[in-house]
């Protein structure tokens, strides 16, 4: 994955622990953040040995949401569009490159959607405008005490764009949804936790990592074909119908299923140890590639 700006990645017995780095700025997302996070996941779902992801943050704020900088400066997210890397002057071609680089934003949270392993939130103080977009992509969300999620672009007179209006009515009840993003009241952790947006509330950092780690290692203990699975039928069940979710997973098992892992479950309870599953396969990303 090479030198990264935003990001420190270790991976441990199957787990892989993905930091924010930039606690002096609130893990706010540059340019750099949107080049290097849709990277690194995809790396790290096509090695097969990474059963599951756990992305925290370093600091006392999780994520402050998008940098002023992705709009301006040669390293923003439209820079080299246009004659000498200069946005074109007509309004048209504006509004165009601007539809891009919101693509492209999205583009970055949608591969967590995509990814083999499930990926796991863990979120202290702040976690808003683009934090918000970013970990309701993700599969668990987990939060401090202390922590609390606002929508934050109707504060700045904005519609949110990377996802959260998309993904958050899926996790939420509707009306819920509505307030905030209407208000941009913050959404206390305990609020959270009884709305079903966060897995579990923890009393501060150190016990939320240590939990969600303890969650992570429980599902890379289980079959990592078996836990994509579930993780493919769940998203494609959110946004089709019971028929077609119904349909696709019949397709899926035809292909996937293997009497393997389901073998080595009941054997590990027989013989009273734990199961030992073969990790998936690595993905290789272009023709030619070794």
């Amino acid at each position: 994955m090479g030198d990264l700006t935003c990001f420190a990645v270790d991976v441990d017995a199957s787990v892989a622990h993905v930091r924010m780095i930039r606690p002096e700025r609130a893990n706010s997302m540059i340019p750099a953040f949107w080049r290097e996070l849709p990277a690194l996941v995809q790396d790290l779902s096509d090695r097969g040995d990474v059963r599951a992801m756990v992305l925290s943050a370093e600091g006392r704020h999780f994520c402050s949401g998008m940098d002023t900088t992705v709009f301006t400066g040669d390293g923003g997210l439209a820079a080299g569009e246009g004659e000498g890397g200069r946005v074109a002057v007509s309004p048209h071609r504006n509004a165009a490159v601007f539809r891009e680089m919101a693509l492209r934003t999205q583009e970055s949270f949608n591969v967590f959607e995509r990814a083999r392993m499930p990926i796991l939130c863990a979120v202290q103080g702040a976690c808003v405008g683009g934090g918000v977009d970013m970990i309701t992509a993700a599969d668990l969300r987990y939060a401090t005490e202390d922590a609390f999620f606002c929508i934050q672009e109707i504060n700045i007179g904005m519609t949110a764009d990377v996802g959260t209006l998309q993904r958050l009515p899926k996790l939420i009840p509707e009306g819920v949804v509505r307030e905030y993003a209407y208000t941009g009241r913050r959404m206390p952790a305990a609020r959270a936790y009884e709305l079903g947006f966060v897995n579990a509330v923890f009393a501060d950092h150190a016990a939320l990592i240590a939990g969600v780690h303890e969650v992570a290692a429980e599902i890379a203990a289980k079959s990592p074909l078996a836990v994509w699975g579930s993780k493919e039928m769940i998203t494609y069940a959110r946004d089709h119908t019971v028929a077609d979710g119904l349909n696709y997973i019949a397709t899926w098992q035809t292909g996937m299923f293997h009497p393997t892992d389901m073998v080595e479950e009941f054997t590990a309870k027989a013989e009273r140890r734990a199961a030992s599953h073969d990790d998936l396969l690595p993905v290789r990303r272009g023709l030619g590639q070794d």
